[in-house]
C-alpha cells in the first residue's frame, strides 16, 4: 500500500496526522476504475502521458478543495479535544502586586491564588483554592495571610445526571462524525469531478481523431474523384461536393482541437497543475458490463452514503438537544458544602503572632425561575426540531431510494445504448465501404458516398458519447452509493 498526503510540501508538517493511502490495485467492487494499468507520470517529457489513476493521485495530493478540507480538519479535531477535556481538572493561577498608600502608611502587597476546579460526569462540581497574601508596610510592618478553601456543589435537578452533564461531549463526538462524513463527501465529489473531467479530455481526443480520420477519407475521395474525372468517368462539376466536404472536415478538426484545449485546462485546474502543462490522456476507452442489483445497491448506500448518514446523526443530535432543553426548565436545587482555613501572621510588641481560623458549611440552595419564557422557548424549539428531523429523515430515505434507483437504471440503460451505438457504428462503416466499392465500379454517386460518410461520422461520435456516458454512469453510481473511496481503495485515516 502506497501512503501519501493530499497536500504540498508546505502543508506536510501540519497534516502528518491526516494521511491518505492510495494502493495500486483495488480488490473491492470498483465500477469507476480505469480500463488500463496506470503509467507513471514523467515530468521530464514535453507532453505528459496521464492515466486516470495518475489524475486521481495528483488530485488527492494537490486539489485545493481537498487540501482546504484537510486544513479544516485540524481545527475540527481540536474542537473535539476541547470538549472531551471538559471533565479534566482546570487550574487557574492568579496573582497581583500592588503599591499603595493611605493617610497612615505606605505598603506593598503581593497576592498569589492558585485555584483548581473539576466537574464530574454526574454534574458534581469541586473547587479548591489556596490564597497567599504578603503585605509589607512602613509603619505596620510585615504581615502574611494564607489559607485554603474547598467547595462542592451537587445539582439535584437542573444539570444533574450523566445524560445532561455529558451532553456537550456526545454532541461534539456526533459533530466529529459529521465532519468525517463531510470530508469523505468532499474527497468523493472531487474524485468524481476529476474522473468526468479526465474523460472529457478523452472524449475531445477521440473526437479530434474521428475528425482527422474523416478528413483523411474525404481527401482520399477527392483524389479518387480527380482520377475518375481524368478518366472521363465522372462529370467535373461533381468534385465540388467533395471539395466542400473537405472544407467542412477541416473546420470540424479545428473545432475539435479547440474543445480539446478547453478540456485540458479544466482538468489541469482540478489537479492544481500549471495551466501551461501539456498533458495527454493515455487511457484506452473501453468498458466492461457491470450488473448491480437494486437491493444490494440500496443496502450499500444506507451504510455508506454521507448525506444520508449525516441526516441520521442530525436526528440523534436533536434528541440530545431536547433532553438538555427539558433539563434547563427544572429548578436549580443543589446540595452545597465547603470548608475554609486561614492562617494570619502579624507583628506584635512581643514578637510575631499567628492566628488560625476555620469555617465549614453544608446546606442546600434553590433557584426557581418565575415568568422566564426563554427556557420554555428552548424546549419548544427542540421539540419542533425533533419533528422536523423525522420529516427530513423520511425525505432523505426516499431521496436515497430514488437516486439509487435512477443510478442503477441509468447504468443498465447506458450499457444498452452503448451496445446499440457500437453495432450502428460497425454497420455504418461497412455500408460506407460497400458504397465506395460501388462508386469505383460506377454504380453509385459521389453524393451517396458523402452521405454515407456523414452517417459514419455521426455513428462514431454517437458511439463515443454512449461509451463516455456509460463510464461516467459508473462513477455517478459510486458517488450515489458513497462507495467512491472504497472502489478506488482510498483510506482516509485521520
Amino acid at each position: 500500500m502506497t501512503s501519501f498526503h493530499p497536500c504540498g510540501v508546505a502543508y506536510c508538517l501540519a497534516l502528518l496526522a491526516l494521511p491518505i493511502a492510495l494502493p495500486t490495485q483495488a480488490e473491492a467492487f470498483a465500477p469507476s476504475r480505469p480500463s488500463m494499468v496506470g503509467k507513471a507520470v514523467s515530468l521530464n517529457e514535453r507532453i505528459i502521458e496521464l492515466t486516470l489513476s495518475d489524475a486521481v493521485f495528483l488530485g488527492l495530493r494537490d486539489n485545493r478543495a481537498i487540501r482546504s478540507a484537510y486544513l479544516e480538519r485540524i481545527a475540527q479535531k481540536f474542537d473535539l479535544r476541547v470538549e472531551e477535556d471538559r471533565f479534566t481538572p482546570k487550574l487557574v493561577l492568579s496573582g497581583r502586586h500592588l503599591a499603595a498608600r493611605n493617610q497612615d502608611d505606605r505598603y506593598r502587597q503581593t497576592e498569589v491564588i492558585p485555584q483548581t476546579t473539576v466537574q464530574t460526569r454526574l454534574g458534581t462540581r469541586f473547587s479548591l483554592s489556596w490564597s497567599n497574601q504578603l503585605t509589607q508596610a512602613d509603619q505596620a510592618g510585615r504581615t502574611r495571610s494564607d489559607g485554603a478553601t474547598f467547595t462542592v456543589i451537587q445539582p439535584l435537578l437542573r444539570g444533574a445526571g450523566r445524560d445532561v452533564a455529558t451532553a456537550p461531549v456526545r454532541l461534539a463526538r456526533l459533530g466529529e462524525q459529521v465532519n468525517k462524513l463531510n470530508l469523505k463527501a468532499t474527497v468523493s465529489d472531487t474524485i468524481t469531478q476529476i474522473i468526468t473531467s479526465y474523460r472529457e479530455v478523452l472524449r475531445a481526443q477521440e473526437q479530434l481523431q474521428i475528425a482527422r480520420d474523416a478528413l483523411e477519407r474525404s481527401r482520399q475521395l477527392l483524389e479518387a474523384n480527380k482520377v475518375m474525372i481524368a478518366a472521363g468517368r465522372m462529370a467535373e462539376f461533381e468534385i465540388v461536393q467533395t471539395e466542400a466536404d473537405v472544407a467542412t472536415q477541416e473546420l470540424t478538426v479545428e473545432e475539435a482541437a479547440n474543445q480539446l484545449g478547453s478540456s485540458r485546462l479544466e482538468l489541469l485546474r482540478l489537479l492544481a497543475l500549471d495551466l501551461r502543462t501539456q498533458i495527454h490522456a493515455a487511457d484506452t476507452l473501453d468498458a466492461q458490463r457491470i450488473d448491480v442489483g437494486l437491493a444490494q445497491a440500496l443496502s450499500a448506500a444506507q451504510e455508506q452514503q454521507p448525506a444520508y448518514l449525516t441526516q441520521l446523526i442530525a436526528t440523534e443530535q436533536a434528541a440530545i438537544n431536547l433532553t438538555v432543553a427539558r433539563n434547563d426548565r427544572l429548578w436549580d436545587i443543589s446540595l452545597i458544602g465547603g470548608a475554609t482555613q486561614v492562617r494570619d501572621r502579624y507583628p506584635t510588641d512581643d514578637g510575631r503572632a499567628t492566628e488560625r481560623t476555620w469555617e465549614g458549611y453544608a446546606g442546600i440552595q434553590v433557584d426557581i425561575p418565575i415568568g422566564d419564557l426563554s427556557r420554555r422557548q428552548a424546549e419548544v424549539r427542540a421539540r419542533v426540531d425533533i419533528e422536523n428531523q423525522d420529516i427530513r429523515l423520511a425525505e432523505a430515505r426516499q431521496l436515497l431510494e430514488r437516486d439509487v434507483g435512477d443510478a442503477v437504471r441509468d447504468l443498465a440503460t447506458r450499457w444498452r445504448q452503448y451496445e446499440i451505438a457500437q453495432r450502428a457504428r460497425d454497420l455504418s462503416r461497412r455500408k460506407l465501404d460497400i458504397e465506395r466499392e460501388k462508386l469505383q465500379a460506377g454504380r453509385s454517386s459521389n453524393f451517396q458516398v458523402l452521405s454515407f460518410e456523414t452517417d459514419l461520422r455521426n455513428a462514431e461520435n454517437t458511439r463515443l458519447n454512449a461509451l463516455i456516458a456509460y463510464l461516467n454512469a459508473q462513477a455517478i453510481l459510486d458517488q450515489t452509493l458513497g462507495t467512491t473511496l472504497e472502489s478506488w481503495d482510498i483510506d482516509l485515516t485521520d
